[in-house]
């Protein structure tokens, strides 16, 4: 906004009259209402240092003009000022020195300070750490380019990725917090956006970005980038250096020659009379509301060429009345023309005392000058250099976008992982003088005790908001069964309970549920609950494939929240801080006529120790679920995705708000239990068995993953 611009303080009419802007928002709003432009009339058009070329006098409205000592014009003398002359863009405020004339419209566009003011909280915030989103966006248009890959390790309510989406970058983000992942999930899957116009790559994009990912077209082979608005950026070195102008001076000049002398020939024949007349009207508007009451435009007006300097004398203040000083009265002296109007003299308006004939001499002449501008303006728009403005893209009309293709993973760091491709290692931490086997035995001990004591406030959730509670839970020592402990409710009497923990930083292993389960059947415990950050294919394998008549299985995933520390923990009893999940339930994969797969899934078989019965979990509630048709045992490859919960497409195709955008049998192949046929892969070999993966989200989003072994066909 130039009001806030303090360097931008005049006013230009369309005829050239310069206003200074006053404090009065009503009369700047009149005055930009008749066509005044916002302008800086003190731009600096000299430099340090002295040049030979440079550094001489410049005459300018009849006076030389001086650059000052050890300084030179920033532009060739004459050539270079005369063009800036010639396009009304230097400005004379009465002294010796000279000052650009730069419009606020010049620039096109404001360039954002380092100081952001303009920013503020999140109005209707989601969540309760939201970033806004003018932030976010204004950091990923200063550092990215569309195609460029952005990471957020503090999801939150998502708004990087909701920002990097609406701006055509791809996105990761990461959080510990479930419920921060759902409503960003949420808010990505119902968002919409303008759908923008593209652009190949132009020699600029790809100097400033030569690895860029950019956006590749349908074909794939062609990168593309978003096409954004583009404005002039007119300097006045470009209008000094811009040869175009010559022709159009050399064609206007003449007739505003002409247009001035016709008006020089009627202004000579106003009578002494009407002079005086005129200077009285000036005086009267200076003494009744003050030398800042009269502009420019008055004193061209009223103080015609010989018009009775004696009459513009100082005279003392009277009652009502502002007083006229000496220094004011001579300035009023020397602006009197000299015998008749210079083209940077002429008045800028008539007034109602003119006689006829002056006051249509003086129209003519502005017509002429403000034609002469018109195409003077012109030509330097056309040859201005253009700036791209990157946060305002050409949307399409009529047609609206949402977010691509995205996956939500859960991952969790194994122990003893592949080796990685990052070289060096981490720092050496300073600890105190522990052993380092001590050390780690510590807190080992106390990430035990603190999940046991966690799981005798919150006990552990199953499903159909069913929550069982300990009797009692007592830390055990010397085998794979870390807790032991009996149910506090339940219609079965009371039924004794084994606890094994898994670790800290990554996810319990095969190796770890097949000792517990050996040690708790030994020991003839009823039930056994596996309590982990994460379970690996191998345990979850382990787990559903054990066949116990007397020992129940559990797996409880422990919320993130339980890693922060004590004093942000909620640990209620209704925390829900450990949560039953099963692997997922399938029918055998289904062999096609061409040799394709298809499977089907039929949701998740979850035990209920309160009453020992199985209860499946509805398939129709099945949040998501995912397939990997060529599983390795480590790295789950999302290659169909599927949503069963109809009630989200809906929301979906509510958003996008045009029935004929949503494809009905599209939304029904993602939102089924089947999936779509797939091959055997082609890597491998004739005979050769491979592992499929189906990956399933309940509501509440747990995940539950079920390997199927596939026998090798040709």
């Amino acid at each position: 906004d130039p009001e806030d611009d303090p360097k931008f303080r005049s006013l230009i009419s369309p005829d050239g009259e310069v206003r200074r802007a006053g404090g009065d928002a009503n009369e700047r709003s009149s005055l930009l209402s008749r066509g005044y432009r916002w302008a800086r009339v003190d731009y600096p058009i000299v430099s340090q240092d002295p040049q030979e070329a440079r550094s001489g006098d410049y005459v300018f409205q009849g006076k030389p003009r001086k650059c000052g000592a050890n300084n030179h014009w920033r532009f060739d003398v004459p050539a270079g000022l005369d063009r800036l002359a010639k396009s009304e863009r230097l400005f004379s405020g009465g002294g010796d020195s000279i000052g650009g004339i730069v419009y606020w419209q010049d620039r096109g566009s404001a360039a954002i300070s380092n100081l952001w003011v303009d920013t503020k909280g999140e109005a209707n915030p989601i969540y309760a750490v939201q970033t806004a989103w003018k932030v976010v966006q204004r950091c990923l248009l200063m550092t990215t380019d569309p195609g460029d890959l952005v990471l957020d390790p503090t999801c939150g309510s998502g708004t990087t990725a909701f920002v990097a989406e609406q701006w055509a970058r791809r996105w990761i983000a990461i959080d510990t917090s479930r419920v921060a992942l759902a409503l960003a999930k949420h808010r990505l899957m119902t968002a919409r956006f303008d759908y923008y116009a593209l652009r190949e790559l132009r020699d600029e994009d790809r100097l400033r970005n030569p690895r860029g990912c950019w956006i590749a077209d349908e074909s794939g082979r062609k990168p593309l980038t978003l096409q954004c608005k583009e404005v002039p950026r007119i300097t006045l070195n470009g209008i000094a250096h811009n040869v175009s102008l010559d022709p159009i001076f050399a064609k206007h000049e003449p007739m505003l020659a002409d247009a001035l002398a016709a008006l020089n020939v009627e202004v000579a024949k106003v009578s002494d009379q009407l002079r005086a007349k005129l200077v009285d009207k000036l005086l009267a508007k200076h003494t009744q509301q003050g030398a800042g009451a009269v502009t420019d435009a008055d004193v061209r007006r009223w103080l015609l060429p010989g018009a009775d300097a004696k009459r513009l004398r100082a005279t003392p203040a009277r009652s009502g009345l502002k007083a006229i000083t000496a220094n004011q009265a001579a300035r009023y002296r020397e602006r009197i023309p000299d015998g008749a109007w210079q083209e940077w003299q002429a008045p800028f308006d008539t007034d109602s005392d003119w006689p006829a004939p002056l006051r249509e001499a003086l129209l003519a002449y502005r017509s002429a000058w403000r034609n002469k501008l018109a195409e003077v303006d012109d030509c330097i728009a056309a040859n201005a250099e253009s700036d791209e403005l990157v946060d305002s893209p050409n949307d399409t009309p009529g047609m609206v976008r949402v977010a691509g293709p995205f996956t939500m993973e859960g991952v969790i760091a194994v122990e003893d992982g592949p080796e990685t491709p990052i070289g060096g290692a981490p720092e050496a931490l300073q600890v105190f003088d522990a052993p380092a086997g001590d050390m780690a035995l510590a807190n080992v001990e106390a990430h035990l005790a603190k999940v046991i004591r966690l799981l005798k406030v919150a006990g552990v959730d199953f499903p159909g908001n069913k929550c069982m509670r300990f009797a009692r839970l007592d830390a055990t020592t010397g085998s794979f069964v870390h807790a032991e402990g009996t149910w506090a409710n339940g219609k079965r009497g009371e039924r004794r309970v084994a606890v094994s923990v898994g670790p800290e930083g990554g996810n319990l292993s095969a190796l770890q549920v097949e000792e517990a389960i050996r040690d708790a059947n030994r020991a003839g415990y009823d039930d056994l609950v596996f309590a982990a950050f994460g379970f690996d294919a191998a345990a979850q394998e382990a787990v559903e494939d054990a066949s116990h008549p007397k020992l129940h299985l559990h797996m409880a995933l422990i919320r993130f929240d339980v890693k922060m520390g004590d004093d942000l923990l909620k640990d209620q009893a209704t925390s829900q801080l450990f949560t039953v999940f099963s692997a997922p339930r399938m029918k055998e994969p289904e062999r096609q006529q061409d040799g394709q797969l298809v499977v089907e899934v039929e949701g998740m078989d979850v035990y209920d120790p309160a009453s020992g019965a199985v209860s499946p979990t509805d398939s129709r509630q099945i949040a998501a679920w995912f397939l990997d048709t060529d599983y390795d045992g480590r790295t789950f490859c999302i290659c169909q995705a599927f949503f069963p919960d109809r009630s989200k497409w809906d929301k979906l195709a509510r958003a996008l708000g045009d029935n004929g955008v949503v494809a009905p049998d599209a939304f029904e192949r993602l939102s089924g239990l089947s999936s779509l046929p797939f091959a055997r892969p082609t890597r491998l070999t004739e005979g050769e068995t491979w592992r499929i993966a189906v990956k399933m989200i309940d509501p509440r989003g747990n995940e539950g993953l079920r390997v199927h072994a596939i026998e090798g066909t040709a």
